[in-house]
């Protein structure tokens, strides 16, 4: 009796679903969300739908059903919740700017650049998609990502080329647009960070001093050889974004680095290490920076009257609170709250103006979908087979995560108010399109990370069958 082949009875391995079909009624639910928002905004302004309606939707909608396109031929695999997540949270945030605008009367012309924004971030998206179709390449790169990162940081420093808004330098201008490099900047940072703890990884983790007393080890401490050229350049970028008064960018890049290091590693003694380096560093930033001391100031005390009555002062901060507070359960709608005459309310103060309008409800629906958002990112990382793909997953996710932290610690007095932006929401191109490629990366880690390998494209998959046949 002829024996089985050892495995031949062996059930297949699972394959997971691709979940495309799933990924476009979603997105179309998406776009449908942003249609609601954008009529409520007639409704309640003008007691109408909105003039540009029908424009917006279509326009809208077609960027979105162009984005699940591409994504259905060049990432099959990827994750089904990316796409409809961020689109539905980039649909609120139009609608959110258009309303701010409409009621404060300033017309729709930053709705329309949002909505070019937009495309162009989504446009982003896939050009992502089809340049990395091998993401562990791109740790081959590592210097020259670094290189490019750091270039971005130091445009706004050319003369002619830079912009200083408020005291800060941190965007360049061309035909009437403004560019932050630096939004760009920390995709690249962080692929380079990726790409190099990859590399040194065993070494960082490994190869370090310990410091005991007896038989007790107290502290590690890194090789600085292994841990040296890492910091120096990221010290180099913190350094820059700081002269650049981008100190709020600086901060969270800090922390980035902090977690990959941790996440690479898994020594809590190098965090420790960090921390301090931080406290250091802020209490230079404290005796160098007035702006630093007055965030401070507003942060402890806003309700001061000569505080809140100064330039630049805390009346941005108490009025975001009076603001939040009107909203309570359920909103004050976009007929009326104070928001839309509030400086900054379509950008720092986002979330803010999405408390006063759609109350509290509304806010922690769209704090929900965020924290979806980024925990795709991380899910992304647990399921990548290599660690330079988990690094810069887990990396990016933490990178949206915390930006959403410090925004809103911020405009709720958690913690000193930053000027950052809300991924996804907030007005400004240079932080949308650099969003939408991050994604756009994370789809297609996602796509190699469930991707079976039966599913190996065939021209990756022909030079494995012709040294098979030549063998024969």
């Amino acid at each position: 009796m002829a024996t089985p082949a050892p495995g031949a009875n062996a059930a297949p391995p699972s394959v997971p679903a691709r979940r495309r079909n799933a990924e476009l009624v979603l997105t179309l639910a998406a776009v449908g969300l942003s249609a609601l928002c954008l009529s409520l905004v007639g409704l309640q302004t003008e007691g109408r739908f909105p003039a540009r309606f029908a424009l917006y939707s279509c326009a809208f909608g077609g960027l979105a059903v162009a984005a699940h396109i591409a994504v259905r031929f060049l990432a099959p695999w990827a994750d089904p919740l990316i796409l409809p997540l961020a689109t539905a949270l980039n649909g609120i945030g139009l609608a959110v700017i258009w309303g701010l605008h409409t009621a404060a009367g300033d017309g729709p012309a930053e709705s329309d650049r949002q909505l070019l924004w937009t495309a162009l971030g989504m446009a982003a998206s896939v050009a992502v998609l089809v340049a990395v179709r091998r993401p562990a390449r791109l740790q081959r790169y590592r210097y020259i990502t670094l290189t490019a990162g750091l270039a971005l940081i130091m445009l706004p420093m050319l003369p002619g080329l830079g912009i200083e808004v408020f005291g800060a330098r941190r965007w360049i201008g061309f035909g009437g647009y403004t560019v932050q490099p630096s939004e760009f900047a920390r995709l690249l940072l962080i692929v380079f960070l990726a790409g190099y703890l990859g590399h040194k990884r065993d070494a960082l983790a490994l190869a370090a001093r310990q410091l005991r007393a007896g038989p007790v080890k107290i502290f590690s401490l890194p090789r600085m050889r292994d841990l040296g050229p890492m910091s120096a350049a990221w010290a180099v970028a913190i350094l820059l974004l700081v002269g650049t008064r981008d100190l709020g960018t600086s901060f969270v890049l800090f922390s980035v680095f902090l977690a990959m290091l941790y996440t690479a590693t898994r020594r809590k003694s190098w965090v420790g290490i960090g921390l301090a380096m931080f406290l250091a560093g802020a209490a230079a930033a404290w005796g160098i920076f007035w702006h630093v001391r007055q965030r401070v100031a507003i942060w402890l005390d806003p309700f001061d009257p000569e505080l809140y009555r100064s330039v630049g002062g805390s009346r941005q901060l108490v009025q975001g609170l009076f603001a939040l507070a009107d909203g309570g359960l359920t909103g004050v709608g976009f007929g009326s709250g104070r928001t839309a005459a509030l400086f900054a309310s379509d950008s720092d103060l986002i979330l803010i103006s999405i408390g006063e309008k759609f109350g509290l409800a509304g806010l922690a629906a769209v704090l929900l979908a965020l924290f979806l958002l980024t925990e795709r990112g991380y899910r992304t990382a647990l399921v990548s087979r290599d660690v330079f793909a988990k690094l810069t997953a887990s990396a990016s996710a933490f990178l949206l995560s915390f930006q959403v932290f410090v925004v809103l610690g911020g405009v709720t007095r958690l913690i000193p108010m930053t000027g950052m932006t809300t991924p996804l929401l907030s007005a400004g191109g240079s932080s949308l399109v650099s969003t939408w490629m991050i994604l756009g990366l994370w789809l297609r880690l996602s796509d190699t990370a469930r991707r079976p390998s039966s599913a190996v494209p065939a021209r990756a998959a022909a030079p494995e069958i012709t040294r098979a046949s030549s063998h024969a």
